[in-house]
């Protein structure tokens, strides 16, 4: 029973420590993220482009992936409102930015809709100013030496020289209160004031020279009066037409607002910026991120170690599309390959047929490859996304994709791989890769891909983590 009671006692005591521990800290607030994720098109100059478009993908809200093409559509979806302003980045970082003039929903020939766009201005980045640089002095610091007799020193209050102790930092002895040194003339001292017979006030020698210097006659001195009502309203009207005085004109007001016919200059209207139509060879893409809070940027980019680091990488990621395309169901046979005629050779009197050599399966040229690396979050493993195709049309021309990533023993892993050909991209389109971006704010970037087939697009976030790629949004087709 004492064991028992015991038991209850500090169990009692343990339920009521975590209510005081709980008063000790403040708990925040957990933060609230709206951010949208869009894909930034253009072809031509990016500064210029001759056409460009911002399709929107994914809008994080309420702690959930929404579709940003047709979130609150009232009408226009809330990620293509007129003043969002978009961060164009490669890797994480900004590399300018889009300023939304309008969105517009692209109809199809048949009356669906083919999905919204937004359209606006491109603006770069503000050109770092570089500081001064900085030169050594031409004229070098001179040490004077302490043997000048003229340099202030410490003395006795009768004037006599301060002992051999004393010098140079040494205590000196006290000056008496009362005491004065009659040789220095430079010497500061105290004077009583003495009234003024003719004006009754007091004058010391500080005021006499001052008013010897300055004499009430002089013409430049500044005087204070009050103006006539005349002089002040001529003065408020003086200040009124030059816009110079205190109370300038509103007219002459920088930032005053001005209601005037027709459209703001600046602005863009729908003819003056051109569109995007369709999805022509010369096409250019960018990771389009808006948020509403400023944010630190985060490097995503793996930059190599040297060459030798990438070309190791770049034919384990090879060999790993290779056998992909070797696996790939309807895949045209190889050119075939002259049978070799077994050789006779001569042993010990005896004529024995040596077996032809098999062929080995014939290498698949890549072209268009690009390897890419990225950290897609801090400490985390290395990924890398490979792309590729291979010569011919239709079902000869093959599209392969593969994401790889780093395990505790730096081996490479395949994460995603997909293979398919200019025939059959209804059936499985062709998997291509946008860039690595932060959706949720999170610190952790994922994959964006764009999903192309015969005659629509999709785009989709994948997440990699310990080699596994799992597929966390995907947005609504388009033509």
């Amino acid at each position: 029973m004492k064991n028992l009671w015991l038991g209850v006692m500090l169990s009692s005591m343990v339920a009521a420590v975590p209510s005081a521990w709980g008063q000790m800290h403040k708990v925040a607030k957990p933060q609230q993220v709206v951010r949208a994720v869009g894909v930034y098109e253009w072809t031509g100059d990016m500064a210029k482009p001759t056409a460009s478009r911002l399709i929107p993908v994914s809008l994080y809200v309420n702690g959930s992936l929404q579709d940003a093409g047709v979130y609150m559509s009232q009408p226009v979806p809330f990620a293509l409102e007129t003043g969002n302003v978009y961060e164009l980045e490669k890797a994480g970082i900004s590399d300018g930015q889009i300023d939304l003039e309008y969105a517009r929903k692209l109809q199809t020939a048949d009356g669906d809709g083919g999905g919204w766009f937004g359209y606006g201005r491109f603006k770069g980045l503000a050109p770092v100013k570089k500081a001064p640089a900085l030169h050594a002095s031409k004229t070098l610091p001179v040490i004077v030496g302490s043997k000048d007799d003229s340099r202030p020193h410490f003395g006795k209050a009768d004037g006599t020289a301060a002992p051999a102790g004393t010098k140079d930092g040494g205590a000196a002895a006290k000056p008496d209160a009362g005491s004065t040194t009659a040789d220095d003339s430079d010497r500061p001292t105290m004077i009583r004031r003495k009234a003024d017979a003719d004006t009754g006030t007091t004058t010391t020698a500080s005021t006499a020279s001052a008013n010897e210097n300055n004499p009430e006659d002089d013409p430049d001195r500044p005087t204070l009066k009050r103006r006539t009502p005349a002089e002040a309203k001529k003065a408020k009207d003086e200040a009124q037409s030059s816009g110079t005085g205190a109370v300038e004109s509103l007219n002459n007001d920088p930032d005053r607002p001005n209601l005037h016919y027709g459209r703001p200059a600046g602005s863009l209207t729908e003819t003056e910026l051109p569109k995007l139509v369709g999805t022509p060879p010369n096409l250019q893409q960018m990771v389009a991120v808006s948020d509403a809070v400023d944010r630190d940027p985060h490097d995503f980019s793996r930059p190599w170690a040297d060459a030798a680091e990438r070309a190791s990488v770049l034919a384990k990621m090879e060999a790993m599309a290779q056998a992909k395309l070797t696996q790939y169901g309807g895949a045209t046979a190889p050119a075939a390959v002259p049978a070799v005629a077994p050789k006779k050779m001569a042993v010990h009197g005896r004529v024995r047929h040596k077996a032809a050599a098999t062929p080995a399966t014939p290498v698949v040229v890549f072209l268009d490859e690009q390897l890419k690396g990225y950290t897609l979050s801090y400490g985390g493993a290395a990924t890398y996304i490979f792309m590729a195709h291979t010569a011919g049309t239709g079902a000869t021309l093959r599209y392969v994709t593969v994401v790889a990533q780093a395990d505790d023993l730096g081996e490479l892993k395949p994460a995603l791989q997909t293979v398919t050909d200019a025939a059959h991209l209804d059936r499985t389109p062709e998997m291509k890769f946008v860039d690595v971006v932060d959706a949720d704010a999170s610190n952790r970037a994922s994959l964006l891909f764009e999903l192309r087939a015969q005659n629509s697009r999709q785009f989709v976030l994948y997440r990699v983590i310990a080699s596994e790629a799992q597929l966390i949004f995907a947005g609504g087709s388009m033509q």
